[in-house]
Protein backbone atom coordinates (compact mmCIF):
# COMPACT_ATOMS: atom_id res chain seq x y z
CA UNK A 1 0.00 0.00 0.00
CA UNK A 2 1.26 3.45 -0.88
CA UNK A 3 1.45 5.66 2.20
CA UNK A 4 -0.46 8.92 2.32
CA UNK A 5 2.11 10.43 4.70
CA UNK A 6 4.51 13.16 3.67
CA UNK A 7 7.21 13.63 6.30
CA UNK A 8 8.44 17.22 6.49
CA UNK A 9 11.58 18.60 8.11
CA UNK A 10 13.58 21.83 8.25
CA UNK A 11 17.35 22.09 8.20
CA UNK A 12 20.13 24.59 8.69
CA UNK A 13 23.38 22.75 9.26
CA UNK A 14 22.96 19.61 11.38
CA UNK A 15 23.89 17.25 8.52
CA UNK A 16 24.79 14.42 10.92
CA UNK A 17 21.44 14.71 12.66
CA UNK A 18 19.75 14.71 9.25
CA UNK A 19 21.59 11.51 8.31
CA UNK A 20 20.12 9.83 11.39
CA UNK A 21 16.62 11.08 10.55
CA UNK A 22 16.99 9.56 7.07
CA UNK A 23 18.08 6.28 8.61
CA UNK A 24 15.01 6.28 10.86
CA UNK A 25 12.70 6.83 7.92
CA UNK A 26 14.45 4.08 5.94
CA UNK A 27 13.71 1.70 8.84
CA UNK A 28 9.94 2.33 8.86
CA UNK A 29 7.62 -0.66 8.73
CA UNK A 30 5.44 1.49 6.46
CA UNK A 31 7.46 3.83 4.28
CA UNK A 32 6.45 7.46 3.81
CA UNK A 33 5.18 8.72 0.50
CA UNK A 34 8.10 11.16 0.55
CA UNK A 35 10.34 13.35 2.66
CA UNK A 36 10.11 17.09 1.98
CA UNK A 37 13.08 19.12 3.25
CA UNK A 38 12.92 22.91 3.59
CA UNK A 39 16.55 24.01 3.81
CA UNK A 40 17.53 27.38 5.26
CA UNK A 41 21.09 27.39 3.94
CA UNK A 42 22.95 27.96 0.68
CA UNK A 43 22.89 24.37 -0.55
CA UNK A 44 20.57 21.40 0.00
CA UNK A 45 21.72 18.78 2.49
CA UNK A 46 23.45 15.64 1.28
CA UNK A 47 21.02 12.76 0.76
CA UNK A 48 22.11 9.12 0.59
CA UNK A 49 21.21 7.42 -2.69
CA UNK A 50 19.84 4.11 -1.36
CA UNK A 51 16.70 5.46 0.31
CA UNK A 52 13.47 3.55 -0.40
CA UNK A 53 11.40 6.75 -0.67
CA UNK A 54 11.81 10.01 -2.61
CA UNK A 55 13.33 13.12 -1.05
CA UNK A 56 12.42 16.55 -2.37
CA UNK A 57 13.95 19.83 -1.25
CA UNK A 58 12.89 23.46 -1.30
CA UNK A 59 15.13 26.37 -0.37
CA UNK A 60 13.88 28.99 2.08
CA UNK A 61 16.40 31.83 2.26
CA UNK A 62 16.78 34.14 5.21
CA UNK A 63 19.66 35.02 7.49
CA UNK A 64 17.42 34.92 10.55
CA UNK A 65 15.82 31.49 10.84
CA UNK A 66 12.50 31.79 8.92
CA UNK A 67 10.91 28.82 10.69
CA UNK A 68 7.26 29.64 9.96
CA UNK A 69 7.99 30.33 6.30
CA UNK A 70 10.01 27.14 6.02
CA UNK A 71 7.22 25.00 7.45
CA UNK A 72 4.76 26.64 5.07
CA UNK A 73 7.07 25.97 2.14
CA UNK A 74 7.46 22.33 3.11
CA UNK A 75 3.69 21.90 3.47
CA UNK A 76 3.04 23.62 0.14
CA UNK A 77 5.43 21.20 -1.57
CA UNK A 78 4.00 18.05 0.03
CA UNK A 79 1.94 15.62 -2.02
CA UNK A 80 0.51 13.52 0.79
CA UNK A 81 -2.89 13.87 2.42
CA UNK A 82 -1.19 13.60 5.83
CA UNK A 83 1.62 15.87 6.98
CA UNK A 84 4.04 14.54 9.60
CA UNK A 85 6.37 17.31 10.76
CA UNK A 86 9.55 15.97 12.31
CA UNK A 87 12.44 18.01 13.68
CA UNK A 88 15.74 17.36 11.88
CA UNK A 89 17.19 16.35 15.25
CA UNK A 90 14.74 13.46 15.63
CA UNK A 91 15.08 9.76 14.84
CA UNK A 92 11.62 8.21 14.43
CA UNK A 93 11.02 4.68 15.64
CA UNK A 94 9.88 2.09 13.10
CA UNK A 95 6.15 2.78 13.68
CA UNK A 96 6.11 6.55 13.23
CA UNK A 97 4.72 6.69 9.68
CA UNK A 98 2.20 3.89 10.25
CA UNK A 99 0.89 5.51 13.44
CA UNK A 100 0.70 8.88 11.68
CA UNK A 101 -1.54 7.36 9.02
CA UNK A 102 -3.64 5.41 11.52
CA UNK A 103 -4.52 8.36 13.72
CA UNK A 104 -4.97 10.90 10.92
CA UNK A 105 -7.69 8.75 9.37
CA UNK A 106 -9.24 8.30 12.82
CA UNK A 107 -9.86 12.05 13.23
CA UNK A 108 -9.67 14.13 10.06
CA UNK A 109 -9.61 17.35 12.13
CA UNK A 110 -7.09 16.02 14.62
CA UNK A 111 -3.56 17.14 15.38
CA UNK A 112 -1.42 14.47 17.01
CA UNK A 113 1.67 14.76 19.20
CA UNK A 114 3.84 11.64 19.60
CA UNK A 115 6.12 11.07 22.56
CA UNK A 116 9.59 12.59 22.26
CA UNK A 117 12.49 11.17 24.27
CA UNK A 118 15.84 12.92 24.61
CA UNK A 119 19.18 11.30 23.92
CA UNK A 120 22.56 12.07 25.54
CA UNK A 121 25.49 13.03 23.38
CA UNK A 122 27.06 10.15 21.48
CA UNK A 123 30.15 10.72 19.35
CA UNK A 124 29.79 7.32 17.70
CA UNK A 125 26.23 8.04 16.62
CA UNK A 126 23.17 5.83 16.91
CA UNK A 127 23.39 3.66 13.79
CA UNK A 128 24.25 -0.01 13.42
CA UNK A 129 26.60 -1.46 10.83
CA UNK A 130 23.79 -1.72 8.29
CA UNK A 131 23.20 2.03 8.48
CA UNK A 132 19.87 1.70 10.34
CA UNK A 133 19.20 2.97 13.86
CA UNK A 134 20.14 0.85 16.84
CA UNK A 135 16.71 0.99 18.46
CA UNK A 136 17.64 -1.15 21.47
CA UNK A 137 20.32 1.37 22.40
CA UNK A 138 18.02 4.30 21.65
CA UNK A 139 15.30 2.97 23.95
CA UNK A 140 17.80 2.26 26.71
CA UNK A 141 19.45 5.69 26.48
CA UNK A 142 16.62 8.18 25.87
CA UNK A 143 14.68 10.06 28.54
CA UNK A 144 11.22 11.59 28.45
CA UNK A 145 10.91 15.32 29.21
CA UNK A 146 9.64 15.55 32.80
CA UNK A 147 6.95 18.06 31.82
CA UNK A 148 5.41 15.67 29.28
CA UNK A 149 3.19 12.65 29.96
CA UNK A 150 4.16 9.05 29.32
CA UNK A 151 2.09 8.17 26.28
CA UNK A 152 4.10 5.60 24.32
CA UNK A 153 1.74 2.76 25.27
CA UNK A 154 -1.51 4.73 24.96
CA UNK A 155 -3.62 4.88 21.82
CA UNK A 156 -4.64 8.54 21.83
CA UNK A 157 -5.39 10.98 24.65
CA UNK A 158 -7.21 14.32 24.21
CA UNK A 159 -5.36 17.56 24.98
CA UNK A 160 -7.35 20.60 26.04
CA UNK A 161 -4.47 23.10 26.00
CA UNK A 162 -3.33 24.00 22.48
CA UNK A 163 -0.26 25.53 24.08
CA UNK A 164 1.03 21.94 24.17
CA UNK A 165 1.59 22.00 20.40
CA UNK A 166 5.22 21.03 19.96
CA UNK A 167 7.18 21.68 16.79
CA UNK A 168 9.51 18.74 17.36
CA UNK A 169 6.92 16.30 16.04
CA UNK A 170 3.28 16.77 15.08
CA UNK A 171 0.92 15.11 12.64
CA UNK A 172 -2.19 16.44 10.91
CA UNK A 173 -4.07 16.20 7.64
CA UNK A 174 -3.20 18.56 4.81
CA UNK A 175 -6.76 19.89 4.99
CA UNK A 176 -6.45 20.69 8.71
CA UNK A 177 -3.21 22.54 7.99
CA UNK A 178 -4.95 24.48 5.22
CA UNK A 179 -8.03 25.25 7.33
CA UNK A 180 -5.79 26.84 9.98
CA UNK A 181 -4.02 28.90 7.31
CA UNK A 182 -0.58 27.43 7.93
CA UNK A 183 1.88 29.33 10.09
CA UNK A 184 2.07 33.10 10.39
CA UNK A 185 5.17 34.20 8.49
CA UNK A 186 5.30 37.48 10.40
CA UNK A 187 7.11 35.47 13.09
CA UNK A 188 10.78 35.50 12.13
CA UNK A 189 13.51 33.73 14.00
CA UNK A 190 13.13 31.80 17.21
CA UNK A 191 9.98 31.59 19.29
CA UNK A 192 6.17 31.86 19.28
CA UNK A 193 5.32 30.63 15.77
CA UNK A 194 4.25 27.21 17.12
CA UNK A 195 2.20 28.74 19.96
CA UNK A 196 0.52 31.05 17.47
CA UNK A 197 -0.22 28.08 15.19
CA UNK A 198 -1.84 26.30 18.12
CA UNK A 199 -4.21 29.24 18.49
CA UNK A 200 -4.95 29.17 14.75
CA UNK A 201 -5.73 25.46 14.97
CA UNK A 202 -8.06 25.98 17.91
CA UNK A 203 -9.86 28.77 16.04
CA UNK A 204 -10.36 26.44 13.08
CA UNK A 205 -12.03 23.78 15.30
CA UNK A 206 -9.14 21.32 15.15
CA UNK A 207 -8.72 18.83 17.99
CA UNK A 208 -5.42 18.12 19.72
CA UNK A 209 -4.33 14.65 20.89
CA UNK A 210 -1.35 12.81 22.31
CA UNK A 211 -0.67 9.70 20.25
CA UNK A 212 1.00 6.58 21.59
CA UNK A 213 2.45 3.60 19.82
CA UNK A 214 5.49 5.48 18.55
CA UNK A 215 8.48 7.38 19.95
CA UNK A 216 10.68 10.04 18.36
CA UNK A 217 14.22 10.19 19.71
CA UNK A 218 15.69 13.68 19.94
CA UNK A 219 19.42 13.80 19.19
CA UNK A 220 21.51 15.77 21.62
CA UNK A 221 22.81 19.26 21.03
CA UNK A 222 23.87 21.71 23.69
CA UNK A 223 21.19 24.19 24.73
CA UNK A 224 21.07 27.64 26.31
CA UNK A 225 18.95 28.21 29.42
CA UNK A 226 17.51 30.74 28.89
CA UNK A 227 18.10 31.09 25.11
CA UNK A 228 19.84 34.46 25.29
CA UNK A 229 21.33 33.90 21.84
CA UNK A 230 17.77 34.44 20.51
CA UNK A 231 17.04 37.45 22.73
CA UNK A 232 16.03 39.85 19.93
CA UNK A 233 13.71 37.47 18.11
CA UNK A 234 12.07 36.31 21.35
CA UNK A 235 11.27 39.92 22.27
CA UNK A 236 10.00 40.73 18.78
CA UNK A 237 7.87 37.60 18.49
CA UNK A 238 6.46 37.91 22.01
CA UNK A 239 5.28 41.42 21.18
CA UNK A 240 3.77 40.20 17.92
CA UNK A 241 1.95 37.37 19.70
CA UNK A 242 0.46 39.82 22.18
CA UNK A 243 -0.66 42.03 19.29
CA UNK A 244 -2.30 39.00 17.66
CA UNK A 245 -3.89 37.37 20.71
CA UNK A 246 -4.01 39.93 23.52
CA UNK A 247 -1.66 38.09 25.88
CA UNK A 248 2.00 37.23 26.25
CA UNK A 249 3.72 33.97 25.39
CA UNK A 250 7.20 32.69 26.34
CA UNK A 251 6.70 34.30 29.76
CA UNK A 252 9.07 31.86 31.47
CA UNK A 253 11.92 33.15 29.31
CA UNK A 254 10.91 36.79 29.51
CA UNK A 255 10.64 36.55 33.31
CA UNK A 256 14.21 35.23 33.31
CA UNK A 257 15.30 38.15 31.11
CA UNK A 258 13.68 40.51 33.63
CA UNK A 259 15.54 38.91 36.57
CA UNK A 260 18.78 39.53 34.67
CA UNK A 261 17.94 43.22 34.24
CA UNK A 262 17.55 42.93 30.47
CA UNK A 263 13.88 43.86 30.24
CA UNK A 264 11.07 45.41 32.25
CA UNK A 265 7.95 43.30 31.93
CA UNK A 266 4.36 43.46 33.18
CA UNK A 267 0.92 42.55 31.94
CA UNK A 268 0.81 45.49 29.54
CA UNK A 269 4.34 46.29 28.43
CA UNK A 270 7.65 44.69 27.54
CA UNK A 271 10.53 47.17 27.53
CA UNK A 272 14.09 46.27 26.59
CA UNK A 273 16.58 47.83 29.03
CA UNK A 274 19.68 46.43 27.37
CA UNK A 275 20.77 43.52 25.19
CA UNK A 276 22.74 40.63 26.70
CA UNK A 277 26.49 40.81 26.14
CA UNK A 278 28.55 37.95 24.66
CA UNK A 279 29.77 36.77 28.06
CA UNK A 280 26.22 36.55 29.37
CA UNK A 281 25.12 34.58 26.31
CA UNK A 282 28.06 32.19 26.65
CA UNK A 283 27.32 31.63 30.33
CA UNK A 284 23.82 30.32 29.55
CA UNK A 285 25.15 27.47 27.38
CA UNK A 286 24.54 24.25 29.24
CA UNK A 287 26.85 21.29 29.59
CA UNK A 288 26.64 18.12 27.57
CA UNK A 289 24.71 16.44 30.41
CA UNK A 290 21.68 18.75 29.94
CA UNK A 291 19.24 17.05 27.56
CA UNK A 292 16.54 19.70 27.18
CA UNK A 293 15.78 23.33 27.94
Amino acid sequence: MVSAVSVLTLIRGRQRHFDHLLAGLAAQDQLPLELVVAYMQDHPPAVREDLPFPVRTVQVPGETMPLARARNAAAAGARGDILAFLDVDCIPDQRFVRRAEDVAWMDANGVFLPEVRYLPGCEAGWLEGDGLPDYHRLLASARRHPAKPAIAHADTLPIDDFGELWGLAFILSASTWSDAGGMDEAYIGYGAEETDFGRRLRASDARLHWVGGTVCFHQHHRVHKPPLQHFSSIIRNARLFRERWGEWCMQYWIDDFARRGLVRFDADELTVLRAPNPDEIAATKQGADVLYS
